[in-house]
């Protein structure tokens, strides 16, 4: 029997279609016509039997009218299983449980890169500490992304739901089904080095710890602005994503807070569920505001939010940075920077986990320059030295040429 479960795309935003029956017959002819296409394959390692049976079953609830077919192609208890069907049945994804008997989730990540380096892996985590601090070193050993698994409260459906909401769309992104993003090509990247910038933000999602570690990393102690970042992940995990980047980074790192005044040498990484703004104070020092408002591009906190008020508040100093991830979050906010005289830089495709969000804001012309990954930390460097001392600019360069 080959079980299958769908998702699809309408007007350019990805539907998450129920879990429940029910289906008009308008959809089941719109099935009919699809069924023939390519069948995403997933294999699915965890050792808990409920959480196996709860996959099986959410894989096998037919959804009519999707765009991709996904069939769980087997469900096994323990890392050394999921290497086996891994080489047997050739899966197109892989889900991950962290903590299994014998070869663990972490272990099996290390042992998966070294025979396939580019297949999708996510991991499925407990909403806790330390399932997030253990998530966190899944995504720096390899891991392309997690979903949180449902709450122990739940009844079967609700538990399938929101384990689907999670699921489907990173599914769909990192096997790259979704429609390819056309780059314009009017003009070659620009080096920007003639406005003094004044502040750094940054947008990521898919992919976006990894990358944040290799970016922030390189960046001196004494960097001259402060940096802004928002990660789309839920509270828990940006609270771990902070200690971890914290103990790593030559800058402070801070998880953000109402009222903290913006100050060069700290970096400053939005709550979970809260967006993250500047505002100008009554003597001219810029302070964060968090907001928990209602989700943009179901994002909370979100990128544009970020970018919209640094426009406002530092205009022609504002330098937007946005990395790997999924969806469009980061566009409308590039837009707003480029408007007020500010500079964006974009992730490559080839360096981004995926490439939504920049591929967005490049597909847009809002991307003075799109570049890989490891080039950016250096460029931000370059600019950030522009109108500074130039001695002071120089061992910056030279500091992060080391790293």
């Amino acid at each position: 029997m080959v079980v299958v479960a769908m998702v699809w795309i309408r007007g350019g935003e990805l539907q998450i279609p129920s879990l429940r029956c029910g289906m008009e017959n308008k959809k089941a002819e719109e099935w009919k016509e699809r069924r023939g296409m390519k069948t995403i394959r997933i294999v699915a390692a965890d050792d808990s039997a409920v959480m196996r049976g709860l996959l099986t079953r959410m894989f096998a609830t037919e959804q009519v009218g999707a765009m991709a077919p996904m069939q769980l192609c087997a469900a096994v208890p323990d890392g050394a299983s999921c290497l086996h069907a891994v080489r047997t049945l050739h899966p197109d994804v892989v889900l991950l449980d962290l903590h299994m008997p014998g070869l663990g989730g972490l272990e099996a990540i290390v042992r998966l890169r070294q025979e396939w380096p580019c297949l999708p892996i996510i991991m499925c985590s407990a909403a806790t500490a330390d399932g997030a601090a253990a998530t966190l070193e899944a995504l720096a050993k390899g891991a392309s992304d997690y979903v949180t698994k449902p709450m122990g409260t739940m009844d079967a459906v609700a538990a399938m739901e929101a384990l689907w909401g999670q699921l489907a769309p990173r599914i769909l992104a990192l096997v790259q089904r979704e429609a390819k993003v056309p780059v314009r090509r009017d003009g070659a990247p620009v080096r920007l080095r003639g406005v003094q910038v004044e502040a750094v933000g940054i947008g990521v999602s898919t992919g976006g710890p990894a990358a944040l570690e290799r970016l922030l990393t390189g960046l001196p102690e004494d960097f001259p602005v402060p940096v802004l970042v928002v990660q789309h992940m839920p509270k828990l995990f940006t609270s771990a994503l902070v200690a971890r980047l914290d103990r790593c980074c030559a800058m402070r790192v801070r998880q953000a807070a109402a009222g903290v005044a913006l100050f060069p040498g700290t970096i400053w990484i939005a709550p979970g569920e809260s967006h993250m703004e500047v505002r100008m104070g009554a003597h001219g020092v810029p302070f964060l505001v968090l907001e928990q408002g209602e989700g943009l591009h179901r994002c909370t906190p979100a990128v544009d939010v970020l970018f919209r008020s640094m426009a406002e508040v530092f205009g022609s100093g504002s330098l937007g940075l946005v990395l790997t991830g999924m969806g469009a979050d980061g566009v409308a906010g590039a837009r707003a920077i480029v408007e007020a005289g500010g500079s964006v830089l974009a992730q490559d495709e080839a360096s981004s986990v995926v490439w939504g969000m920049p591929g967005r804001v490049v597909a847009a012309g809002l991307a003075q320059a799109v570049l890989p990954l490891d080039r950016m930390g250096r460029e931000l460097v370059a600019m950030s030295s522009v109108g500074r001392c130039r001695r002071v600019a120089a061992e910056m360069e030279a500091r992060y040429e080391c790293c």
